[in-house]
């Protein structure tokens, strides 16, 4: 990942904490991104107020405005050709559009260009040029997708702060616009428009339009992508059994039973951190780059840690949490808090740059190829569904399995509960149904109790009648 260090778009950013959010859908990372380009544009107008107080010391007859996105210059010049002179003046109050962008490049250059035209005004040398009538922005040439791309993380982190977080999204939206764009072909909105339309599957249309947006957004390009914001209705996904996963988690030593013997002997007992990482995805219901990115590993290993809680990083896509787990069984059954796992897990991420994108993406990328080799018909990210749709079935509120998740209530029952499928409805249902027996159950014993009880009770009464008789 490309490094500026302090760049004064990041210093600016110093002071903004991000907005926690607990939706990890498009419309919770489109709320972060609106917070961080307000508050830029915030700092913008800060250092346009001490632009105009500078060129008002300088006695500069010119101020700068910003005006949807842009910067321009204000000033009073004389009529522009084609104008009328309505008060026979000679001279008029103009806004001049430069295409200088409203951030912190465009304020350099915009008071640079003011006191060049308070020059000019002051010399009464002003003339209208190509330059101040703004036919120069139409001479302009399109920029190729390639030359864009290029220039893509430079614009995008004008507007965010940068953290581990923001660059995961930043790599989530490059790599899909460079997958589905060609680099010759001119940045405009039709061609962008096109490439999404050549895109045949629902959802990689529907990310790729994602992607797209953010990329025309910091390249101001032009372009209606909303026909492509609505999140498919349907998709297939596998979601696996307790009794499949409880199956899965075999099929990683019958690898071990079945694979050859060359095998490389640093990585021969490697399948044992992957194994690791699947029963974790089970137990929590984790995205995959929550057990990568600055695991708390001395937590998990702790007698503090009574509740058997992952802690999951700040950095993550939505903040830190404390995961619960479901089937606190499997934590011993899997083996998950041997050493020996952990101490595989803090080599493989120290390997690794555990802040940089493209590194976790690596060991993401790693757990989906081992759940292939082994041979399971279901991917990590089910898993997590399979924990949201066994929590439902258990009963759990879902505001506390939506929290447990990372995500907001809305995306919990609007994302995961499509995938209950038939089958799983059936064993909700069957489940419910047995519970409401169960407690039929206990009320009939319940009765029978409290008939012999009384019956008891009566026989109590006529011994002591029968005590009572002998005695008098």
């Amino acid at each position: 990942m490309h490094n500026q260090g302090k760049d004064k778009y990041q210093q600016a950013f110093a002071d903004l904490e991000p907005i926690s959010s607990t939706d990890g859908s498009f419309l919770g990372s489109s709320l972060q991104a609106q917070q961080q380009r307000e508050h830029m544009r915030a700092k913008v107008l800060l250092e346009l107020e001490k632009i105009n107080l500078r060129l008002k010391s300088a006695k500069t007859k010119v101020t700068v405005r910003e005006s949807n996105g842009s910067l321009q210059l204000r000033a009073t010049l004389p009529i522009k050709p084609g104008d009328r002179d309505k008060n026979g003046t000679g001279r008029k109050q103009y806004n001049l559009s430069l295409n200088i962008p409203a951030n912190l490049d465009g304020l350099k250059t915009a008071e640079e260009e003011a006191y060049e035209l308070g020059k000019l005004i002051a010399r009464k040398t002003f003339e209208w040029n190509d330059k101040y009538l703004g036919n120069e922005i139409i001479k302009k040439d399109f920029k190729t997708m390639g030359e864009l791309l290029n220039k893509f993380e430079d614009e995008y982190f004008k507007t965010h702060k940068r953290t581990t977080k923001s660059e995961h999204t930043f790599f989530y939206y490059f790599s899909r616009t460079k997958r589905f764009t060609n680099p010759q072909d001119l940045a405009t909105s039709e061609n962008l428009t096109s490439a999404i339309e050549k895109i045949d599957k629902e959802w990689a249309k529907y990310n790729a339009a994602r992607a797209i947006s953010a990329f025309c957004q910091a390249f101001k390009i032009d372009i209606d992508l909303s026909q492509y914001s609505k999140m498919p209705e349907k998709n297939s996904r596998n979601i696996p059994t307790d009794g499949e996963i409880f199956e899965g988690i075999s099929k990683f030593e019958e690898y071990l039973n079945n694979r050859g013997n060359q095998v490389n002997p640093d990585v021969k007992d490697s399948w044992q951190l992957w194994r690791w990482a699947y029963g974790m995805l089970a137990v929590f219901g984790l995205r995959p780059r929550e057990l990568f990115i600055k695991p708390d590993i001395d937590w998990w290993l702790s007698e503090e840690n009574v509740d058997l809680t992952w802690k999951v990083h700040k950095d993550c896509k939505t903040g830190e949490r404390q995961a619960l787990p479901l089937h606190k069984q499997w934590i011993l059954d899997f083996d998950l808090r041997n050493p020996k796992y952990l101490e595989m897990l803090a080599t493989a991420i120290s390997k690794k740059d555990n802040t940089n994108h493209a590194e976790i993406t690596t060991l993401i990328q790693r757990v989906s190829w081992w759940f292939r080799k082994i041979g399971l018909d279901f991917k990590p990210y089910d898993l997590r569904h399979a924990w949201a749709i066994r929590a439902h079935i258990l009963g759990i509120p879902i505001k506390a399995a939506a929290d447990n998740l990372g995500h907001s209530v809305q995306v919990h029952t609007q994302t995961y509960q499509r995938w209950f499928s038939l089958d799983m409805r059936k064993l909700a249902i069957n489940q419910a149904l047995t519970k409401k027996n169960e407690v039929e159950l206990i009320k009939e014993e319940n009765t029978r109790l409290r008939m012999e009880n009384e019956k008891l009770k009566l026989e109590v009464d006529k011994l002591k009648m029968e005590l009572v008789y002998k005695h008098s």
